[in-house]
């Protein structure tokens, strides 16, 4: 098995690759708003989660940078666009201005699309790419899928749909499955094709993503009440403010924890196929469900 990483080592990787991936996206202000977004840190789950999988595959985890990255900046322009003034108007992202904020909303709209665009292009241009195109292909079409109208933007459109409304549990599983897991599963699934992995390894790692995307979204509900602006790095309370239906709001407090630890440990149980060598993800999990940011 493939020299196993911590945390840190994963994201100083995922930190550096992305550097040099944005040296080439050019030298404009919205260049600017590309750079000042991608670096304002978060956690890196998804190209983390994606190199791990590669990893416990047995694949290159070098290799798959270029695909960990693209995943990075994909979700970096739905941040972007999901804090402007005609979605959910947030001011501060991870204790900063927006990027509406700094650096004006019709640069941060052409932010959100150049980075969605330098994703592809950053993979298609990378030397795994040429080096292996079928299954980049293969990868960029399940990055693809994850990101568009039958995975993120779609869970987006069921968001802006329920504003004001009261929904019931089943629509808002579907807008956080589209929403939050669907480019979560695409990391974990392109991890397993980085790495040729078998389609009983795709599987396995879809079911564990599924869940984990699942739980990491009841766990942002939670803290969306009981956090605090400093800690989380944004306003508190803002889903009770635009009157969106959440699992605290339809399950309460109690409730939505109990069913994050079940999504949870769902999430571990898939993890089984893996067996011992999947104890990082294991320890990932669970440190997502008691986190406070």
């Amino acid at each position: 098995m493939n020299k196993r990483y911590t945390t840190d080592e994963y994201v100083s990787m995922i930190n550096a690759a992305l550097e040099r991936a944005l040296e080439k996206c050019g030298d404009n202000v919205v260049c600017e708003a590309m750079k000042y977004s991608v670096r304002n840190g978060g956690k890196r789950i998804r190209p983390l989660l994606l190199l791990e999988f590669c990893r416990l595959c047995g694949g290159n985890v070098e290799d798959a940078l270029p695909f960990a990255c693209a995943i990075e900046m994909i979700h970096t322009y739905s941040l972007i666009h999901d804090d402007l003034p005609c979605m959910d108007n947030d001011d501060m992202r991870r204790g900063q201005p927006s990027c509406h904020i700094k650096f004006k909303e019709h640069f941060a709209l052409l932010a959100g699309d150049g980075l969605l665009t330098h994703a592809f292009s950053s993979v298609l241009g990378s030397t795994v790419a040429k080096k292996d195109p079928e299954m980049t292909l293969e990868a960029l079409s399940v990055l693809a899928e994850g990101a568009g109208n039958c995975g993120m933007i779609g869970g987006q459109v069921i968001d802006l749909e329920s504003e004001g409304i009261r929904i019931t549990s089943d629509t808002l599983e579907k807008m956080d499955r589209l929403k939050t897991g669907a480019l979560i599963r695409a990391a974990a699934v392109m991890g397993v094709i980085a790495a040729h992995g078998e389609s009983e390894a795709k599987k396995a790692a879809a079911d564990f993503a599924e869940k984990l995307g699942q739980a990491f979204q009841v766990v942002d509900d939670i803290l969306d009440v009981t956090g605090n602006e400093e800690t989380l790095g944004k306003p508190v309370g803002s889903d009770t403010q635009s009157d969106k239906s959440t699992y605290v709001s339809l399950l309460g407090i109690e409730m939505s924890q109990l069913f994050a630890k079940k999504l949870t440990d769902e999430a571990l149980a898939s993890l089984e196929y893996f067996g011992e060598e999947a104890s990082y993800l294991r320890d990932f999990s669970e440190k997502l469900l008691s986190r406070r940011n």
